[in-house]
């Protein structure tokens, strides 16, 4: 796991994530005693945090308010290491926001994201970015910048290897029409489905996503599982990676380590089996830790967690 001089470009979302979740078990439509977090968030901003601590050199391309939450976002950044100058903010804007209530299993129960500031995004500032993009190793997007953006970006950096995480369904189909374009697909069982049409139950309904979306064009995907795993595939591989007798502490922050850990291995040349379990390896350390992104998150850790854990591996 030697790292490199190669840098990765992630444009995605910024937020202020603020998440409450209950002492006991969640009671709806009432008021729940429980604990409230403020966090720095995003799907974009946290892959770029990960791949930071992944020892990746990463520019961030997102868009901020000019208001304390974004002053914090930036003033964090620079502590760890984190490329913000291609960052636009906005004068007078407020910086996006997700609120999230979790159920006393900690999994979402309920969430709003209020991220109108990404519909100020412009093709200006990509352009403004044209090079930086175009010099990068690997550039990682979410599908909560404008659909506009991203068809752009998937239209006219064809030399660039796009990884993608899809967000959410309704964010996922964003990118519906521009599948060949993309190199990497991280997504989940819905998001998936809301791209191929074709709802996932069982293995086989697995292997007729990914026949889908690799007759569009796509290179690979991993469609995470929850607590059945990941699933990936290549043009040559299909499996299963499962970890047994996982306790999680939040699992807010697990998809964005595990494509930030996509991204690094992808940038050491890593097969599919190795990528699917080291990114398997970040996410378990992203579990293990109460906020959304684990301080501890390094290639060191992944590799003791692998090592203790039971990662079982299915051929499908």
């Amino acid at each position: 796991m030697d790292v490199n001089n190669d840098y990765a470009v992630v444009i995605g979302g910024v937020n202020i994530d603020i998440v409450g979740y209950p002492y006991s078990k969640l009671i709806p439509q009432d008021s729940n005693i429980g604990g409230v977090k403020l966090s720095l968030g995003g799907v974009g901003r946290n892959i770029a945090e990960n791949l930071v601590r992944l020892g990746v050199d990463t520019k961030l391309i997102s868009i901020l308010g000019d208001d304390i939450y974004g002053k914090k976002i930036l003033d964090e950044a620079k502590k760890i290491g984190l490329d913000t100058t291609a960052c636009r903010i906005i004068k007078e804007g407020s910086t996006s926001t997700y609120l999230a209530i979790l159920d006393e299993n900690q999994d979402m129960s309920v969430a709003i994201s209020s991220m109108d500031i990404y519909d100020k995004m412009t093709i200006e500032q990509i352009l403004e970015n044209e090079n930086l993009i175009k010099d990068s190793k690997i550039c990682l997007l979410d599908t909560n910048i404008p659909e506009k953006i991203l068809k752009y970006l998937l239209d006219n950096f064809q030399e660039t290897d796009f990884y993608l995480d899809t967000v959410s369904t309704a964010k996922a189909v964003k990118v519906k029409e521009s599948l060949g374009k993309i190199h990497t697909l991280k997504t989940n069982k819905l998001e998936s489905a809301a791209l191929t049409g074709i709802e996932i139950n069982e293995d086989d309904d697995l292997i007729r996503n990914w026949n889908h979306l690799k007759e569009k064009g796509l290179n690979q995907v991993f469609i995470t599982l929850g607590e059945e795993g990941v699933f990936f595939a290549d043009e040559n591989t299909r499996g299963i990676y499962k970890a047994e007798n996982i306790h999680p502490e939040n699992t807010t922050g697990a998809g964005d380590a595990f494509t930030a850990a996509l991204a690094y291995c992808s940038m050491r040349n890593l097969n599919i089996y190795e990528s699917a379990k080291i990114a398997t390896g970040a996410s378990l350390i992203a579990l293990s830790h109460k906020e959304t992104i684990n301080p501890e998150m390094s290639p060191e850790k992944i590799k003791e967690k692998l090592e203790e854990v039971k990662l079982c591996m299915k051929n499908i």
